[in-house]
């Protein structure tokens, strides 16, 4: 079991939203990025025979400078601009096996302060079927 992937189109029509992608990622030893996007497309790849098909994302990228992410260094919660986006990238594409799937949310005060509504919290989903024990 693991989880349940839509492309963002698909995601228009229904009330659950389950195109968010993560992918770990560093630029160096010191700095870990995690890359943040949205699912555009998914690709099936076969070659010579049935069983050897691969499975990939097409993605587009939130931006991960400072313009375009944030990290609340008290509660260890991201937050992205959803107008940041990564232009002319080359790497469009991930492997299935790497994703996580992420969920989007505007913050609780974006009604209050129209200058956030741009910014939304980052929450990482669990896989079904999996169970974290404490």
């Amino acid at each position: 079991m693991g989880y349940v992937f839509h492309i963002e189109e698909y995601r228009y029509r229904k009330k659950t939203y389950n195109s968010g992608v993560c992918v770990k990622g560093s630029i160096s030893i010191e700095l870990k990025v995690d890359y943040y996007g949205i699912l555009e497309e998914v690709v099936e790849l076969q070659y010579h025979n049935e069983h050897s098909r691969v499975f990939l994302f097409k993605c587009y990228w939130y931006d991960t400078t400072d313009r375009g992410i944030r990290v609340d260094p008290h509660y260890g919660l991201v937050k992205i601009n959803s107008k940041a986006r990564l232009r002319n990238v080359n790497d469009v594409f991930v492997f299935t096996k790497q994703s996580q799937q992420v969920y989007y949310t505007y913050t609780p005060f974006f009604r209050k302060d129209r200058s956030r509504v741009n910014w939304l919290f980052v929450l990482k989903m669990k896989p079904r079927g999996r169970v974290e024990v404490v």
